[in-house]
């Protein structure tokens, strides 16, 4: 796998109401720039995305924001980006997201992040790409949702090694360290073509 010196992150454009959640996605960022590790976000200076930006750039680290254009005026562009890239359809911001970085990171966020989190997880079972993909689970906000997960893979629908491509954990060191210790699987032959 290559160094992971970029990191796409997923997470609401609003702050909900657990301060521990917006504290928490703050220090994410302040930790992404202390390893020198890019932050790739969707762009706003709003919500939990603005926190984790915030962070990333109060310790002076890098910090790359992908957003289509008819997002703008809604989420409210952060100013201060290392770099902005505007696109033109919510499929090209993704896409363009998921080519700047070498792993992704899930925070809490509504049904945008969750759409953002499965679909990537997705590619990834399907070979498409073999980076590593975290899920920040803070004050377990994702409990009910990891239970809903396993009880996918007991009923048949999930397999388990496509359920443990979903690295876990509440600690943002432990989940840094369990993504660049990550081995992606071998791709099943009948998947395999050009692109893997």
């Amino acid at each position: 796998m290559k160094t992971l010196d970029s990191i796409c992150v997923f997470c609401g454009s609003s702050e909900g109401n657990d301060l521990n959640i917006v504290s928490e996605a703050y220090v994410l960022g302040e930790e992404l720039a202390k390893q020198n590790i890019t932050l790739v976000y969707g762009a706003a200076k709003i919500g939990i995305m603005g926190k984790v930006a915030q962070g990333t750039l109060d310790q002076k680290g890098r910090v790359i924001g992908v957003i289509p254009e008819f997002l703008k005026l809604k989420e409210v562009v952060h100013q201060g980006l290392s770099e902005l890239i505007t696109t033109q359809t919510m499929h090209e911001r993704k896409m363009r997201m998921q080519e700047l970085s070498n792993g992704f990171i899930t925070l809490p966020g509504g049904f945008g992040t969750l759409e953002e989190l499965f679909e990537i997880i997705t590619w990834s079972q399907l070979g498409l790409h073999q980076k590593p993909i975290g899920l920040l689970n803070i004050s377990g906000f994702y409990d009910d949702l990891l239970g809903l997960l396993e009880n996918m893979v007991r009923r048949g629908f999930l397999k388990i090694e496509n359920y443990e491509l979903l690295l876990v954990d509440n600690q943002i060191d432990r989940l840094l360290e369990k993504m660049k210790a990550f081995k992606p699987t071998q791709v099943p032959k009948w998947l395999k073509s050009d692109r893997t």
